[in-house]
C-alpha cells in the first residue's frame, strides 16, 4: 500500500523531492491531486514511510 509523504505545492517541487528520494533508493511515485490546485502527493510504500520521512526532513530543510 502507498503512504502519502508530503503535499507538494507545483509539479516542479514534487519532482525534485521524488528525484532526491530516489537517489537516496526509495521507491517514490508523484500523484496529481487536482487540476484546480495543482498539488501533487508525494507518496511511497508504507514499510518506508518512517525512513523516507527522515529523508524528506533533511531534504526540506536544507
Amino acid at each position: 500500500m502507498w503512504t502519502v509523504i508530503y503535499i507538494a505545492p507545483t509539479a516542479k517541487i514534487a519532482e525534485r523531492i521524488k528525484q532526491r528520494l530516489t537517489d537516496e533508493g526509495f521507491l517514490v511515485q508523484v500523484r496529481g491531486i487536482s487540476l484546480s490546485k495543482n498539488q501533487f502527493e508525494i507518496v511511497v510504500p508504507a514499510g518506508e514511510v518512517e525512513e523516507v520521512q527522515e529523508v524528506l526532513n533533511s531534504i526540506l530543510h536544507k
